[in-house]
């Protein structure tokens, strides 16, 4: 990218002793002017997709959680939007979500229309954004395991109240929160603490699995993961509105459930 573009993403350092770190992937909209020329979308539909796919207020949430925890998480924060390249996909044939056009970089918008010509390469930002972004965040991990014997990572993730038609697993329920796991990475202490913190949660639905770095993904136990994903409605205007008040809210229950992460 070009001096002038925006950050890809921005490591946000925490207390050396802490283990955890915040992971906002999805809640930013800058697209830099080279990559929005390669979208077919008019400026106004593609402002109406953005408000549709980001995970608006995330950061601002995973900020005001660090704020208030005794001892500071580290966040990883993605400062481009998901539309440049999604971190959290798989790169390769591995990812369910090409079906949809949702692959690392996507083609399908969230109403199953065009974002990208279908025959695009993902390649160049796939070297451009997805690799560099998934080098720092596997650093991030294996500086926290050597400061302090584990990493867990915690997704910070928002949904809308009605499934949108991109959804694959849409037609389960929709709590408040619901918490995404992982048969190796998400042992049962760490999905008791935030059923624990935010009270009412669902498991699963309707979005599952955790992000972990592929070198630690399902080889590397210290390594723990859980996914909250937080329905909008109970915190925002949907679609990409403002916050409300529900967002103090959950950041306090973000912070009780960092706290309760044993150091």
């Amino acid at each position: 990218m070009s001096r002038h573009s925006p950050p890809s993403f921005e490591l946000l350092p925490g207390a050396g002793d802490s283990p955890a770190i915040l992971h906002v992937p999805h809640g930013a909209r800058d697209i830099p002017p080279d990559v929005r020329s390669g979208i077919v979308l008019n400026d106004e539909a593609l402002e109406r997709e953005l408000d549709h796919i980001t995970d608006a207020h995330t950061a601002e949430l995973a900020d005001s959680a660090a704020e208030l925890s005794a001892v500071t998480p580290w966040r990883f924060v993605n400062r481009l939007s998901r539309l440049v390249v999604d971190p959290e996909r798989f790169p390769d044939e591995r990812e369910e979500m090409l079906t949809v056009g949702m692959g690392a970089v996507y083609t399908g918008t969230t109403h199953r229309g065009v974002l990208r010509p279908a025959d695009t390469d993902p390649e160049p930002l796939i070297d451009r954004c997805f690799r560099p972004y998934a080098k720092a965040m596997t650093d991030a991990v294996a500086d926290r395991l050597a400061a302090t014997g584990r990493a867990v990572i915690v997704d910070v993730h928002s949904y809308p109240s009605a499934a949108l038609p991109y959804e694959l697993h849409g037609a389960g329920p929709r709590p408040p929160v619901c918490l995404g796991t992982d048969s190796f990475h998400t042992p049962p202490g760490l999905l008791a603490a935030a059923r624990e913190a935010f009270g009412e949660t669902g498991v699963d639905s309707p979005f599952s699995g955790t992000y972990v770095p592929l070198e630690f993904y399902r080889t590397e136990p210290r390594v723990s993961a859980l996914m909250v994903e937080i329905r909008r409605d109970t915190y925002m205007t949907e679609p990409g509105g403002p916050a409300g008040l529900g967002l103090s809210r959950l950041a306090s229950a973000l912070a009780r459930l960092v706290d309760a992460l044993p150091r």
